[in-house]
């Protein structure tokens, strides 16, 4: 199973069927299950485990390969040209930073009925990264913390692309001062409403390992299909521009986002901009999913990256961030 060359990200999805198909998962609140692994995957997970352990021991070579990638960022006139749409007059407001923007080969479209300003062409600054077509792979829409008028578009791209879980690596405000995210998801209080859609919390439930887990009924107000049911896994401990201190919550999200079988729609992740902690997590599920399956090209992180830098601007933003790719994958041993 190879990875798609870096230089060719997947064609622009379009939404699925309108409306969507009544399937969904029911969400415990309880800790998942530990992962059972067959005779081959353990047999993958070992190569891995030893593969990374000595990676792990070569930070001359892993600096090589970030400043390798670093070289090969866009230059403003590359990112002009291929995200035109976000970069459009009548989109601009809905960035939260200037230089983080979808490419148009590849950006999540909206349904354009559902925005008010046809010219807009169903805009929203979500990216669909992914490395495989495969049905045991999950599928991301890395997306940027939404804004508070870009609520009900973040709400809508959930429904229509069916996306059961959404991982969110950031808190609202960072050191009380500084707005990294709107709240778009609380509603202890009874149903939210964005527009004709509407949220209603069914349970929230803190973890041992500081997630904030919430089930969230998701659906039009005047539709008569049952909502669907989403994930919210909220972990606001993961710093900006770095890593966390252990592995347990990372873990967590792990085993929670694994019993979901990709084929319900794209896993959701986001932070602030949609690239630091956003990538690095799709990373690291991406590489576990691909070993597990067999796929020891996954092996290979500096393509990952590269390749999910095709599909949306610096995912895996720092140094620290890509280091900690080799030593996350061996959370295997541990699921």
């Amino acid at each position: 199973m190879a990875a798609p060359s870096a230089g060719n990200p997947p064609p622009s999805p379009s939404p699925p069927p309108y409306p969507p198909p009544p399937r969904s998962l029911k969400f415990s609140p309880d800790p998942p299950p530990r992962l059972s692994l067959t005779p081959d995957q353990y047999k993958f997970c070992s190569e891995a485990l030893g593969f990374f352990r000595d990676k792990v021991q070569t930070p001359a070579i892993i600096s090589e390969e970030f400043a390798h990638l670093q070289a090969s960022r866009l230059t403003p006139s590359q990112i002009s040209r291929r995200c035109k749409v976000a970069l459009d007059g009548v989109n601009l407001q809905k960035n939260r930073y200037m230089d983080v923007v979808p490419f148009d080969e590849n950006r999540i479209v909206l349904d354009p009925c559902k925005d008010y300003r046809p010219a807009a062409r169903g805009y929203i600054n979500a990216s669909l990264i992914a490395t495989s077509s495969s049905e045991h792979i999950s599928q991301f829409i890395a997306t940027q913390g939404p804004l508070k008028h870009t609520f009900e578009n973040f709400w809508e791209m959930v429904i229509q692309y069916h996306c059961p879980v959404i991982v969110m690596l950031t808190r609202l405000v960072d050191n009380y001062k500084t707005v990294k995210c709107g709240n778009y998801f609380q509603a202890e209080d009874g149903p939210r409403d964005f527009g004709n859609i509407s949220i209603v919390t069914s349970w929230i439930n803190t973890s041992n390992t500081s997630l904030i887990l919430r089930n969230l009924e998701v659906g039009y107000k005047d539709s008569e299909e049952q909502p669907m049911s989403v994930l919210h896994i909220h972990y606001p401990e993961w710093p900006d521009h770095g890593v966390p201190k252990d592995t347990s919550a990372v873990r967590e999200i792990l085993k929670r986002a694994y019993h979901v079988p990709p084929s319900l729609g794209p896993i959701i992740v986001h932070c602030s901009a949609g690239i630091g902690r956003t990538g690095t997590y799709c990373a690291v599920q991406n590489t576990i999913q691909r070993i597990l399956a067999g796929d020891m090209s996954a092996l290979n992180i500096a393509d990952t990256v590269a390749i999910f830098r095709s599909q949306r601007i610096g995912m895996v933003q720092t140094m620290v961030s890509s280091s900690s790719q080799f030593k996350l994958p061996l959370l295997i041993y541990f699921l």
